[in-house]
C-alpha cells in the first residue's frame, strides 16, 4: 500500500478526521530523518508554492536534483529506499501532496491538474533548474500532468503505474470516484487503530517490508486528510496528454494479474502517442512497483536517469 492510492487487494488506508477546510494540526517533521540503512538520508523543510505551504524531504549534494512524486494516501517518505538507493548520484527531493503528510490541505479544487500545478510551482519555489521529475500511481498522473501544462519545468520524466485505462475519461472518472469512496469508507473503519496496529496490519500484507517501510505506510495513512477523498475529481484523458510531452520518458509496469494498473496494450498505445517515451516492464510486479519488485526495478530506473541526466 505504501505510496499507492489504489491497489486490486489489500489494506485501506486509515482516516484522519478534519475540519471543514480539510486542515488540522500535525506535528512537525524532524530536522533529520533516519534512512533505511542507519545514517541519516534527508533534511526537513517547508516552502509555500501555488499558495500552499508545502513539506519536502531532501537528500542534498550535487547531483542532479529529481523530484519524486509519492502515490495518494502516502507521502514524500514513502521514497527513502529508492532515496537511499540514488543518493550517491542523485539530490532526491520528495515533497508531500496538498492534503497529505505535513503539507496544507486547503479547501478548493483537488485534481491531476491542481497536483501538477502544485509540482510545478513546487520546483519553481525552491529553485531548480530543469530537474528530473518521478512518480507513482497518483504522482505519477501528477508528474504527467505537470510536464504538459509546464513543458520547460522539467529535463525528463519517469511514470511507475499510472492510472492509465483503455476507456473514456468519463470512465476513469467514475473508477475513481469509486476507488476513493471505497478507501474512505474502509479509512474511517482503521482510523482509531493506532500506528503500531496500523503497522502489524500492514505487515500481514505486506511480510517483505522492513520495519522502516512498515511505520512510515502507517505514519502516511494516519496524516492523509478527508477532503482529499470527499474531493478529487478528474476526467483525465492521459493519451491526449502524452501526444504534448516532448522530455525523455519512461514509463514503469507490471504485471496487471497482480495487481499493476498498464496492462501490455495500454503501454503500447502510450507509446504510440509519445515519440520520447519508453517503457520497462517489471515481471511480477504489482501496483507498488518499487517496493514489491525493488531489486528488478532499480536497474531499469538507474538506467534512465543516468542516460537523461
Amino acid at each position: 500500500m505504501r505510496g499507492r492510492l489504489w491497489r486490486a487487494s489489500g489494506t485501506p488506508p486509515p482516516f484522519q478526521g478534519t475540519s471543514s477546510n480539510g486542515s488540522r494540526k500535525l506535528s512537525e517533521a524532524p530536522r533529520a530523518c533516519h534512512g533505511y540503512d542507519g545514517p541519516t538520508l534527508w533534511t526537513s523543510h517547508f516552502v509555500t508554492a501555488n499558495g500552499l505551504r508545502m513539506h519536502y524531504l531532501r537528500s542534498g549534494g550535487s547531483g542532479v536534483p529529481l523530484v519524486l512524486a509519492h502515490g495518494g494516501t502516502a507521502n514524500g517518505r514513502s521514497w527513502t529506499r529508492v532515496a537511499t538507493a540514488l543518493a550517491d548520484m542523485f539530490d532526491v527531493i520528495a515533497p508531500d501532496a496538498r492534503g497529505h503528510g505535513l503539507t496544507d490541505a486547503p479547501a478548493g479544487d483537488y485534481s491531476f491538474t491542481t497536483l501538477g500545478n502544485d509540482l510545478a510551482a513546487f520546483i519553481q519555489a525552491i529553485g531548480l533548474d530543469h530537474p528530473i521529475v518521478g512518480g507513482a500511481s497518483l504522482g505519477a498522473n501528477t508528474v504527467l500532468s505537470s510536464v504538459t501544462d509546464h513543458p520547460d519545468i522539467a529535463r525528463a520524466a519517469v511514470l511507475e503505474d499510472p492510472i492509465f485505462f483503455l476507456q473514456t475519461p468519463d470512465a476513469t472518472q467514475h473508477w475513481i470516484a469509486t476507488a476513493l469512496a471505497s478507501l474512505r469508507t474502509e479509512a474511517h473503519m482503521i482510523a482509531n487503530l493506532g500506528l503500531d496496529a496500523i503497522v502489524e496490519r500492514f505487515r500481514l500484507s505486506n511480510p517483505h517490508w522492513s520495519d522502516a517501510e512498515l511505520e512510515n505506510a502507517a505514519t502516511a495513512k494516519l496524516q492523509v486528510r478527508d477532503i482529499f477523498f470527499t474531493t478529487f475529481q478528474d476526467r483525465f484523458d492521459w493519451q491526449a496528454l502524452l501526444g504534448k510531452v516532448r522530455c525523455p520518458t519512461l514509463l514503469i509496469t507490471g504485471d496487471p494479474a497482480r495487481g499493476a494498473l498498464v496492462t501490455a496494450d495500454a503501454a503500447s498505445v502510450a507509446e504510440r502517442c509519445c515519440p520520447t517515451l519508453e517503457v520497462a516492464n517489471i515481471p511480477d510486479a504489482s501496483h507498488n512497483v518499487n517496493s514489491d519488485q525493488f531489486d528488478h526495478y532499480l536497474p531499469a530506473v538507474r538506467d534512465f536517469l543516468v542516460r537523461v541526466s
